[in-house]
């Protein structure tokens, strides 16, 4: 379980595809004292250390996972979202975040305001319905509040401080962004539909 807090901001050393498994190795900074086996949030998925070396972490990403993310497109040298899971006897910031993620969402609009910068972001057809205005959502694996929500896209405002500790503030119109909806929408949908 994590919260969307972003706690660094990596970068995408090697990829490697073999026997249907793409490997990953991300210098995670300051997170890389994790242990093979250790979970760790990247651009909001939850993935599992497999390798540790320095600075370096190795993951790997199945065929459902890369299906429902943006990991297809990676490349080395791109930036990416790290977290920790939280610990249960942490402050809990962000929302409840699993890091599964739900599909993925391309960027339509960057607007700048001032300091700040508007995102809009195109949603697939079928999330849309779990997604509601000043509700939760996870874009890269950051907890965001939901500004305004239109037929097939919703828009995020993004404070400095985001823009700087964040991938998001990197992002421009036709770039793909994994997304999580909040998962207490998409339980109280399955509770709703089972008493039909």
């Amino acid at each position: 379980m994590f919260t969307g807090i972003v706690a660094h901001k990596g970068s995408v050393v090697d990829v490697a595809d073999q026997a249907g498994v793409r490997r990953l190795t991300v210098d995670a900074g300051p997170l890389a004292d994790l242990m093979v086996g250790d979970s760790i949030a990247v651009n909001g998925v939850c993935l599992t250390a497999v390798g540790v070396h320095g600075s370096r972490v190795d993951v790997e990403i199945v065929p459902e996972t890369l299906s429902r993310s943006s990991f297809g497109a990676v490349l080395p040298g791109d930036p990416v979202n790290l977290e920790r899971p939280m610990v249960s006897d942490g402050r809990f910031d962000g929302h409840l975040v699993q890091g599964h993620v739900d599909g993925v969402g391309r960027v339509r609009a960057v607007v700048a305001d001032s300091d700040d910068r508007r995102l809009t972001i195109e949603v697939p057809p079928e999330l849309a319905r779990f997604i509601a205005e000043k509700g939760s959502i996870t874009v890269d694996g950051v907890s965001l509040t939901v500004a305004e929500v239109g037929s097939s896209n919703f828009e995020v405002a993004l404070i400095p401080h985001t823009l700087e500790v964040t991938t998001l503030g990197l992002r421009k119109e036709g770039d793909q962004v994994n997304l999580e909806v909040d998962i207490i929408a998409k339980y109280v949908e399955r509770l709703l539909g089972a008493g039909s």
